[in-house]
């Protein structure tokens, strides 16, 4: 499993409509190959900051097979005018574990 972490800055103002509006994304998201779960947190000391997790089978399934699909132009309408400035991505690979 390979995970997809990304920071998300949202224009002040904006956390609320970004929630709900990230709950219809993320059902979008869902219908991606390869999709395996998608959360996000929210930031305690800068609350206009969210972290999203997003599971994938693969690194692909997300660079190729999401974000080249009119999937992740539908994603980005329900969440994108929320975003301050341009979220950091990277990947991780492994599973969450406990310790």
């Amino acid at each position: 499993m390979v995970i997809e972490h990304g920071s998300i800055n949202v224009l002040p103002g904006h956390e609320a409509a970004f929630e709900a509006d990230f709950v219809e994304a993320a059902k979008v998201i869902a219908r991606s190959p390869g999709f395996q779960f998608v959360r996000i947190c929210r930031g305690v000391e800068r609350p206009s900051t969210y972290l999203l997790l997003v599971g994938w089978d693969t690194v692909e399934d997300h660079t190729t097979g999401f974000r080249e699909s009119d999937l992740f132009t539908q994603w980005r309408a329900w969440i994108g005018p929320h975003f301050d400035g341009t979220p950091e991505v990277e990947h991780y690979v492994g599973d969450l574990k406990r310790i």
